[in-house]
């Protein structure tokens, strides 16, 4: 049975290799997910469509989660060094949604926090996700909903650990 561009991406029988079973499945949908994330890149509908990348995103909204902080702060948190940090946060900067300051305990160090312009610019990208999750999910109860994100969440913990484990194991020898 030949399937539709819409579910193209789903496996059928016939092309699953023989022995193939429920992680193969997993790490396929992963890998589907991934692909259409990028192609979509989760931006959301109407005119704040795709106008913030994920790098942008996730730093602005660590920094209204969180608060200020620093550039080493920042980069823990995430699981990236310091450097990509640096150079993400860049043009953040410039376009006046993130503002440097001073340490309120060490006037020396610089920590970052998320500008007026920032805050409001985040609101409006979310209000978009917001929206375009609602339309994906549309046939969902609320139930697959909680389910969905309770294990998304598990899975993105479960690989940050690992990655972090690996990070620390340092290269094979």
């Amino acid at each position: 049975m030949p399937s539709s561009p819409a579910n193209s991406d789903l496996p059928v029988a016939a092309e699953a290799p023989a022995g193939a079973g429920l992680l193969d499945a997993l790490q396929h949908q992963v890998a589907v997910f991934a692909r259409r994330a990028e192609q979509t890149r989760l931006g959301g509908v109407g005119q704040a469509r795709n106008s913030m990348d994920r790098a942008a995103y996730l730093l602005l909204n660590r920094l209204d989660l969180e608060g200020p902080m620093g550039v080493k702060a920042l980069a823990c948190g995430m699981g990236i060094d310091s450097s990509t940090v640096t150079r993400q946060v860049a043009p953040l900067v410039d376009s006046g949604l993130v503002k440097r300051t001073s340490h309120p305990e060490d006037g020396r160090a610089v920590v970052l926090a998320l500008s007026p312009r920032g805050l409001a610019r985040l609101e409006e990208v979310r209000s978009s996700r917001r929206e375009l999750m609602a339309r994906v999910t549309e046939g969902w109860n609320e139930q697959e909903r909680e389910s969905f994100t309770q294990l998304l969440t598990r899975f993105n913990l479960s690989l940050s650990d690992l990655m972090a484990a690996v990070v620390e194991a340092g290269p094979a020898s």
